[in-house]
C-alpha cells in the first residue's frame, strides 16, 4: 500500500555552522528504512510521467518498486539499464525541474524524492560490491570519445554495452571532466566519481588521460591512423567568460573555472597538497548559477569571513538550483541582488581591494522572458572585498573547431548538431556543453546516450 504522507522523507544534513568549515558531503543520505518509506510514496502511475521528465529515461517506478521490495540489487540493475552514473545523477541532477516536476504526488504535496532514493540505491550497491555488469562480447567496431565528462562517460557506457571497442581521450590527468574539476567535494565526493569511472573500465572502456585532441592527436588522425569508425566530442565548455570591465587583471581575480579546479581537482583545501589559492578575507562571486553557488560555498570553507553573491537580477530570476541557494544562505553566504559590477578596484600593489557596483531595477521582459535589469543612475557603491570570482558562464574551447576540417560552430562557438547529435563532419558526433554551452550534468548524459544510439546506427549502416 502506498505511503500517503504528503511530504518527502527528510534527509539528514550536517549543521550549517559545521559544514561551512569542512568539505565533507552536506547531505548524509537515506538509511534503508528511509529509502523504503520514500519509495512507498510512489503511486506507480499508469502513464509514468516521471520517466518523461528524465533526460536519460530511468525506469523510475520500476526501480522504486524494487526498493519497496528491498531488492536493492534489482533496483540498481533497473537504473543501470539506462544510466551508467547513478551515484552522480542522484546527487547533482536537478530532479525538482525534471522527473520530480512531473510526479503526480507533487500536485497536492511534495513529489517523491526520486533523486534521494536513486542515490541510496547507488551508494548501497557500491558499499555491498554489486556488479555493474559483465564485459560484453566485442562487435569488432571502434569508437573514440573526446572528453571524459558526463556526456562522454554516458556515451561510452551505452556503446560498450553494445560491444563496441571504446576509447576515451581525456585532456586532464584525471577522468571525470566537470565531475572532477568543477563540482565541489561537499556536493560530489571524488571517490564516487572514481568508482563510477572504474565501473565503465571494468566493462571494457579504455581511458587515456593527458591526451589533448587537437594537439596530442587530431580528429583526422583518430580516423586515419587509429582506425576509429566514429568520434564523439564531449569536450565540454571550459573557456571562462569575463565582463571586460576595468580591474579584471588585478591579483585576486579568478574565473570560477580556475578557482574550482584548484579547489576540487588540485585539492587546495587539503593541507597535504601544495596547491596555491588566494584565501580572501572577503570574497565577491559574480553570477547567480550553480557554479556561482559552488564557488561561494568553497570560498567560505577556505576561510573567507564574508562571501557575497553579486547578481544583477532578483531572487526570482536566479538560475541556480533552489537547494543550492538554500544551502548557501544557511552557510552564511550574503546575496547582493539587483547589483551589477562596473569595475574592480585595486590598491597600489595591483591587488583587489573592492568591487564597484551599480544598483539595478527590473524593467520589461527581454527575449529570454526574464525582466531586463536597468541601472539606477547615481547608485554606485564599492563593496569591500579582496578577491573576486567571475562565474558568469563559459563557452567551448575552440581547439577542436580550429583543428578539425568540416566542423561548424554557431556564433557562441558551440558545435552545430542535428537532433541525433551528428555534426557537420561525417562520422563525428557531439553532445553536452560542447553543443549547448554550460548546462546540467544530466542533460549532457542524455545527449551522450542519444549520440551513442546514432553512432550505432551509423556504423551498422542503418
Amino acid at each position: 500500500m502506498a505511503n500517503m504522507i504528503a511530504t518527502k522523507t527528510p534527509m539528514h544534513e550536517q549543521p550549517a555552522d559545521v559544514r561551512n568549515k569542512n568539505f565533507l558531503e552536506v547531505a548524509t543520505g537515506y538509511t534503508e528504512e528511509m529509502a523504503v518509506s520514500e519509495a512507498e510514496r510512489c503511486l506507480n502511475c499508469k502513464h509514468k510521467p516521471c520517466v518523461s521528465g528524465c533526460p536519460v529515461n530511468i525506469r523510475i517506478p520500476e526501480f522504486l518498486a524494487k526498493v519497496v521490495e528491498r531488492d536493492f540489487e534489482g533496483a540498481y540493475k533497473v537504473i543501470l539499464s539506462t544510466n551508467c552514473l547513478p551515484a552522480v545523477s542522484g546527487r547533482v541532477c536537478p530532479q525538482e525541474t525534471q522527473c520530480e516536476s512531473k510526479c503526480v504526488r507533487g500536485i497536492k504535496g511534495e513529489p517523491v524524492g526520486i533523486g534521494r532514493v536513486e542515490r541510496f540505491v547507488a551508494d548501497y550497491a557500491r558499499e555491498h560490491g554489486f556488479s555493474a555488469g559483465e564485459k560484453p562480447e566485442t562487435n569488432g567496431h571502434k569508437v573514440a570519445i573526446v572528453g571524459s565528462g558526463p556526456a562522454g562517460l554516458s556515451c561510452a557506457g551505452d556503446l560498450v554495452a553494445k560491444g563496441y571497442d571504446v576509447t576515451i581521450f581525456e585532456a586532464l590527468h584525471v577522468a571525470g571532466g566537470v565531475l572532477s574539476y568543477g563540482i565541489p567535494e561537499f556536493r560530489l565526493p571524488k571517490e564516487i566519481v572514481k568508482k563510477e569511472v572504474a565501473n565503465l573500465e571494468k566493462l571494457g572502456v579504455t581511458i587515456k588521460t593527458d591526451y589533448i585532441v587537437g594537439r596530442t592527436i587530431s580528429v583526422d588522425e583518430l580516423f586515419e591512423q587509429e582506425g576509429f569508425e566514429a568520434v564523439f566530442i564531449g569536450s565540454g565548455a571550459g573557456l571562462p567568460s569575463f565582463m571586460n570591465i576595468p580591474g579584471e587583471s588585478l591579483l585576486g581575480v579568478y574565473s570560477a573555472n580556475e578557482y574550482l579546479t584548484r579547489t576540487n581537482l588540485m585539492h587546495a583545501y587539503d593541507e597535504e597538497y601544495m596547491t596555491p589559492i588566494y584565501r580572501g578575507r572577503s570574497v565577491a562571486v559574480v553570477g547567480g548559477g550553480n557554479v556561482a553557488m559552488d564557488a561561494a560555498r568553497c570560498a567560505k570553507r577556505l576561510g573567507a569571513e564574508n562571501v557575497y553573491i553579486v547578481y544583477r537580477r532578483s531572487m526570482e530570476e536566479l538560475p541556480a538550483r533552489a537547494e543550492e541557494v538554500h544551502h548557501a544562505m544557511e552557510e552564511g553566504i550574503v546575496f547582493k541582488l539587483l547589483n551589477n559590477p562596473v569595475q574592480i578596484v585595486g590598491d597600489e600593489q595591483g591587488r583587489v581591494k573592492g568591487i564597484e557596483c551599480v544598483e539595478m531595477e527590473l524593467g520589461e521582459p527581454d527575449a529570454s522572458g526574464r525582466r531586463r535589469p536597468i541601472e539606477k543612475a547615481g547608485s554606485n557603491f564599492v563593496l569591500d572585498v579582496d578577491a573576486v570570482i567571475m562565474a558568469i558562464g563559459t563557452s567551448p574551447n575552440p581547439l577542436i573547431k580550429n583543428t578539425t576540417p568540416g566542423i561548424e560552430v554557431n556564433r557562441k562557438g558551440c558545435l552545430v548538431c542535428t537532433e541525433d547529435m551528428a555534426t557537420t563532419r561525417k562520422g563525428v558526433y557531439a553532445g553536452g556543453d560542447a553543443v549547448t554551452g554550460a548546462a546540467t550534468v544530466i542533460l549532457a548524459m542524455g545527449a551522450g546516450k542519444t549520440a551513442a544510439a546514432s553512432i550505432d546506427k551509423y556504423i551498422m549502416g542503418e
